[in-house]
């Protein structure tokens, strides 16, 4: 497949890492020969130094021959200018990255499918959704509903309390079994689990269940006493913050600590009809956060540009008895390293903004692709097509590949667990769990 990425910024370089590594034909666009240049240096792929917008730039990278053509540079202008080029001169798909959220409203779709643009992505509205529904539900890592939440996908970190520990899946798991534990992130190692498979100590578990269920996960789990977030504090005023507290505030009151005046006078502004509190000042001193309630806080959100300071200031949350902190870590270098700090949820947005935008060079119809932050694996769901090789067999004889794992399904809007002899049908959807994004891979087995 040929994919050209305008824009060698953090979400364009990580996709061109994440797609060079299954060997896709891959032109990275930017003006800055310094960053092609760093892009190059680590990853199989051609570079070319010049404007997206440029008609003369578009036809050297034989735009013509595109399947995708992705514009994630920071201009949102731009990148609509770029898509809408690259469709007339023949790419096949285009998405392009924005920040205004008038934009994705429904009613717009077609006028941006007329002027050759096939989806938008906002990275900070998805990141904003991804904070609002983990501090919902503070117990939990990760939260993803399914097909409108057929089915409930949890990350849940693993204490002494849990009453799964240690025992074997094959004894802790039957057909009849309500959850299904399709990954286990244990230290620096993901693991697609088997029936001799325990879960130990400090592990972050995936579970795949459906809603009814959930208390029952929360008590084996043991983290039943978990009280509901009412209050959430919110350091930094960036877009994340501003969207995070548009979705929160209607069933929590949000504070914003924000350090610069000027910012917060405009929070005020945009927030004008929302309960939420916007505070000048620098919410990394104790002091001033144990003068704004931090002990009557249930949740601690740190979304500044600085990854370093989002994981200290959680810390420093978690010191003063937060119990659910979530910080926004935009270097993946750090990931692994808040993980082993165990400062709570923590988002990125490039791989958030990556797995949406993978999910359109999949060739079957995959309605939703999640990438699970801290371990190294994917989740898709696949609606299952007439014919398709899923249909033919059992699912313990369908062959699939090493690393995969059939999560659940959904059939006529009911979720369901899927076992070795579950039989899949046209028109459902299918729950896929993999590692090192070989969803690619699984498109004979639904097309």
């Amino acid at each position: 497949m040929k994919i050209i990425i305008a824009g060698a910024g953090a979400v364009g370089t990580h996709l061109a890492q994440l797609l060079a590594k299954e060997n896709q034909d891959i032109t990275l666009i930017d003006e800055s020969e310094e960053k092609l240049s760093k892009v190059a240096d680590d990853v199989d792929l051609l570079t070319l130094n010049g404007a997206p917008t440029s008609i003369h730039i578009l036809k050297e990278a034989r735009t013509k021959n595109a399947d995708l053509f992705i514009a994630v540079t920071p201009n949102e202008l731009k990148n609509i200018t770029c898509c809408t080029l690259a469709h007339s001169l023949g790419a096949k798909k285009t998405v392009a990255r924005i920040d205004n959220a008038e934009y994705l409203d429904a009613d717009y779709k077609e006028f941006f499918k007329t002027i050759g643009i096939n989806s938008l992505i906002f990275p900070e509205i998805l990141a904003a959704k991804e904070i609002t529904e983990n501090i919902r539900h503070s117990w939990v890592r990760q939260w993803w509903e399914v097909h409108n939440g057929a089915l409930i996908m949890l990350g849940i970190k693993l204490r002494k309390s849990a009453e799964i520990l240690d025992i074997p899946l094959k004894t802790l798991c039957g057909p009849d079994t309500c959850y299904h534990i399709v990954a286990i992130k244990r230290g620096d190692e993901t693991i697609i689990p088997n029936g001799d498979t325990t879960l130990q100590l400090n592990d972050i578990a995936y579970f795949m269940t459906t809603k009814k269920h959930i208390p029952f996960i929360q008590k084996v789990v043991g983290k039943e006493k978990y009280e509901e977030v009412e209050n959430v504090m919110i350091m930094g005023g960036g877009r994340t913050a501003f969207h995070t507290a548009m979705f929160a505030s209607d069933t929590m009151d949000v504070k914003i600590i924000e350090s610069d005046a000027q910012r917060c006078l405009e929070l005020n502004e945009a927030l004008e009809n929302n309960d939420t509190m916007i505070i000048h000042g620098d919410a990394r001193d104790s002091s001033l956060l144990l003068a704004e309630g931090i002990q009557r806080t249930q949740a601690f959100v740190a979304l500044t540009r600085q990854s370093e300071s989002n994981i200290l200031a959680c810390l420093t949350a978690k010191r003063l008895g937060v119990r659910k902190t979530v910080a926004l870590v935009d270097n993946l270098d750090y990931v692994s390293m808040a993980e082993k700090l165990d400062i709570g949820t923590i988002i990125n947005k490039k791989t958030i903004a990556a797995s949406h935008i993978y999910q359109m060079m999949l060739d079957s119809d995959v309605s939703n692709v999640k990438c699970l932050t801290v371990a190294d694996a994917d989740v898709a769901e696949f609606e299952v097509k007439a014919g398709a090789r899923v249909t033919r067999k059992p699912v313990k004889d369908l062959g699939l590949p090493l690393g995969v794992t059939i999560g659940g399904l959904v059939r006529n809007g009911e979720g369901m667990q899927v076992n070795g002899m579950t039989q899949i049908q046209e028109g459902d959807s299918v729950v896929v769990f993999c590692q090192n994004m070989f969803i690619k891979k699984l498109d004979k087995f639904f097309s």
